[in-house]
């Protein structure tokens, strides 16, 4: 590397703008000034001499675009302004700009650097000095004004920290906190215990997916990778579709817990799209099958069957019924809003076929219908149609109510207002099943002798 000291003649005046390039390896008495300091072509610092109000020799150079200054009592002895100079232009060469910085430049870059291995040093997280300069120069320009301190407060007060949760003990806690939904207390409905059992099913499979896995490790490719998986692909697209409900239930509730961050944006994985299930087969009894369930049964058994029938309750709100709601309102069935469905009260016509098989029930006012677990219940359902030669049809009361109703009134308004559905649900699943006729025959099926339903003591009941 080869550093030029070049010649300019000063003008009177002392200013800097005339100059000469000629090449000068030592001082000379009738050297030109100020001298150039150049290296590849390019000026790196200017020397001048001392002059009219200076008694110093000075070198100027630039320091991030700003013009910097030093003085010096002499120019080529030890700790002259020609040493300094050629130390100022070695370091650029050596592709370092520590040298150009001023005193305050270089003070405040040093402190900058040592605040900066403290932060590493108690967080463990390293940033250039650069980094943190841009982005402080970013931020800023956002916070119009205000401070990064005051940002990171208001930040911190609506802002949760996540924690992490095993994933599996994510799901057994959400069991627990939804349980006691499943017990009725202080007058409300509680929730289906079928429903909070098969939800307890499916979010631990699903947990049992992913072994070691935190809540908050999960990515929409995981929730893909489960929805696409063998085992959940061998299920119908409705139970598919019950499976990401309840995935979206715990994935809600970890947000409100902060054991997922808020915006996860989870739920717009791909796999979580409900898919459109096609419409299952609709089976049902015949007129002939009901009248001989209902005469292979007795008891509270007959009562649950004739209603379930003929007045088209669910399971769930025939085991939630009580006798008073049979006979509250006469010549209907009183389904109130805390053990309906929909949580919608409404009454359903006793036809003269179930106010017959109701009969015999009149000296109970009080209790339940049926006292039966679901489970058990149809337990015993499924040894009746066995015994009857015939083999259970899921909801297959509900379903030929339905059925032969609509067929019977050709009105989907009246059908879904006893059913507690809605007309689109109606004329989309039951209309042209049967005919009228056969609609008549269903509601036509009443006790053949009174004799052989009589029930006998209310412990028949229990």
């Amino acid at each position: 590397m080869r550093t030029k000291f070049t010649q300019e003649t000063e003008c009177s005046n002392g200013c800097d703008t005339v100059s000469t390039h000629e090449t000068a390896e030592s001082v000379e008495a009738d050297m030109k000034w100020p001298k150039k300091v150049k290296h590849r072509n390019q000026i790196l610092a200017k020397v001048y001499r001392p002059c009219q109000g200076r008694d110093s020799y000075r070198v100027t150079w630039y320091a991030a675009g700003r013009r910097q200054m030093k003085s010096f009592p002499n120019y080529a002895g030890k700790g002259g302004a020609k040493e300094y100079v050629e130390s100022l232009v070695r370091e650029p060469a050596k592709q370092s700009q520590a040298v150009m910085l001023s005193p305050a430049q270089a003070a405040d870059a040093l402190a900058s650097i040592e605040r900066l291995n403290t932060f590493h040093q108690s967080t463990g997280h390293k940033v250039s000095l650069l980094a943190a300069v841009s982005e402080y120069c970013e931020a800023a320009s956002k916070l119009r004004g205000r401070t990064l301190a005051e940002a990171a407060e208001v930040f911190l007060r609506t802002t949760a920290t996540v924690k992490r949760k095993d994933l599996m003990a994510a799901v057994e806690e959400f069991i627990a906190a939804e349980e006691s939904r499943a017990q009725a207390g202080n007058g409300r409905r509680a929730q289906s215990g079928k429903y909070h059992y098969n939800r307890a099913i499916q979010l631990r499979r699903f947990a049992g997916t992913f072994t070691g896995y935190a809540l908050c490790d999960l990515g929409k490719h995981d929730l893909d990778a489960f929805m696409s998986s063998k085992t959940i692909a061998e299920f119908s697209a409705k139970s598919r579709n019950h499976h990401r409900a309840v995935i979206r239930q715990l994935l809600e509730w970890g947000g409100r817990k902060d054991y997922l961050p808020v915006g996860h944006r989870l739920l717009e994985a791909d796999g979580m799209r409900p898919e459109r299930a096609n419409t299952a087969e609709v089976l049902f009894y015949t007129a002939k099958e009901f009248r001989a369930l209902l005469e292979a049964a007795d008891g509270p058994m007959r009562a649950m069957i004739g209603i379930g029938g003929l007045a088209g309750l669910r399971t769930q709100e025939l085991l939630r019924l009580d006798w008073a709601d049979v006979w509250r309102v006469p010549e209907q069935i009183e389904v109130t809003a805390g053990k309906s469905k929909t949580r919608q009260r409404r009454l359903v016509e006793i036809c003269p076929a179930l106010a017959a098989w109701l009969h015999p029930f009149r000296v109970f006012t009080e209790g339940k219908v049926c006292a039966l677990h679901e489970i058990t219940w149809q337990q015993h359902f499924v040894k009746l149609c066995a015994e009857s030669g015939m083999r259970r049809k899921a909801n297959g009361l509900r379903h030929a109510f339905c059925s032969y109703h609509f067929a019977l009134h050709a009105n989907e308004n009246l059908t879904a207002a006893l059913a507690g559905h809605s007309p689109t649900m109606i004329h989309a699943h039951y209309k042209g099943l049967v005919t009228k006729v056969e609609g008549e025959k269903w509601f036509a099926v009443a006790p053949a002798k009174a004799d052989n339903i009589l029930v006998l003591g209310k412990e028949a009941a229990v």
